[in-house]
């Protein structure tokens, strides 16, 4: 949990910094001009803020206004450091957003049973804000895969890959989770493509391709701007998993680590699982051949990096594919 201090007198942002040091699972973010936590605010979401009220040119209470009109500070609690006869400044700072104070001298006790009893708050808030989320990231995947009833088990299996995959790159498993619940919303902007184009039993002309290309961007239109790190992460998987690794995919032409590590991982995982599952415009690859397409892409489509992690836990794929692939004729074309 970040906790982010903002206090213009230095002994008193150590005293502060001390206290909630102590208190575990926090991560103390320091500074003494309320001007330059403003600017840090509009790119970090804090979990709670401590700033104190008489700080030079921009006051506490000027300084919270600012931060309830970023969208995601809104429901960010801020308790005010003031001194104990300030009634009126309190009701003022009450009116602009404040959600508790601290008066001076501070009492050490008090002061971390107040962060404590605001940080529980705040992650039982985050905790609810992420079930919803990813109940919407579920219900509108389904959605999305049920214009298309050949796809069958797809969006399963290919987060499980991502997931697998994430594990052996070394991502913390916070990370590995949002990716297994976030990377089913790969082509949710599928939902805007005609189904003549979607469902279309052959190959597509030029004209369709280019509608097809389409939901990339469409997709991360419908993720765009949420304070959710489910939703975001899905906005960038959405957005780039058909980005390629030597800059030539779609619909940005990012090349390399330009592209999130979580489109580059979707990626191969997406693209395993298309080759070795049946579609209405082509039977499934044998195993080997799609195998050795991830390796022949390695530097070109795919990250090598994220190819290597691929076949390094290969095993753990194949169970996954073994479990939940789709019960249908997955018999290669006749040569």
């Amino acid at each position: 949990m970040t906790v982010l201090i903002v206090d213009d007198n230095q002994t008193n942002l150590m005293v502060l910094e001390h206290m909630v040091g102590r208190i575990s699972g926090c991560v103390v973010v320091a500074m003494t001009e309320p001007e330059a936590a403003l600017h840090w605010c509009r790119f970090h979401e804090p979990d709670l803020i401590l700033t104190d009220y008489m700080m030079p040119g921009m006051d506490g209470i000027a300084l919270v206004r600012e931060l309830r009109n970023l969208t995601h500070v809104v429901d960010v609690p801020i308790i005010m450091v003031t001194t104990s006869d300030m009634k009126t400044v309190r009701q003022s700072a009450l009116e602009s957003g404040t959600t508790d104070f601290l008066a001076k001298p501070l009492d050490p006790a008090e002061t971390r049973a107040r962060i404590q009893n605001l940080l529980k708050l705040r992650q039982a808030q985050r905790s609810l804000k992420e079930a919803a989320a990813q109940d919407l990231i579920m219900r509108l995947s389904h959605m999305a895969e049920s214009r298309d009833p050949e796809t069958g088990r797809h969006i399963e299996r290919m987060a499980q890959y991502s997931y697998i995959i994430a594990g052996q790159m070394g991502l913390d498993e916070h990370v590995q989770q949002l990716l297994l619940l976030a990377a089913p919303m790969h082509d949710i902007g599928k939902v805007a493509i005609p189904d003549h184009i979607l469902l279309k039993p052959g190959r597509l002309t030029p004209d369709e391709f280019t509608i097809m290309q389409t939901h990339s961007t469409r997709g991360a239109e419908f993720l765009r701007g949420s304070s959710s790190p489910l939703l975001e992460m899905a906005y960038h998987i959405a957005m780039t998993h058909h980005e390629k690794f030597d800059g030539s995919g779609y619909p940005n032409g990012l090349s390399g680590e330009e592209i999130p590590l979580v489109g580059r991982i979707v990626a191969v995982a997406d693209v395993f699982d298309a080759l070795t599952s049946a579609r209405p415009y082509k039977p499934a690859w044998p195993l080997d051949k799609a195998l050795a397409l991830l390796q022949e892409q390695r530097s070109k489509h795919f990250d090598p990096q994220v190819v290597d992690a691929f076949f390094a836990v290969q095993p753990q794929i194949m169970q996954v594919y073994e479990q939940l692939h789709d019960d249908v004729d997955v018999s290669a074309p006749s040569e």
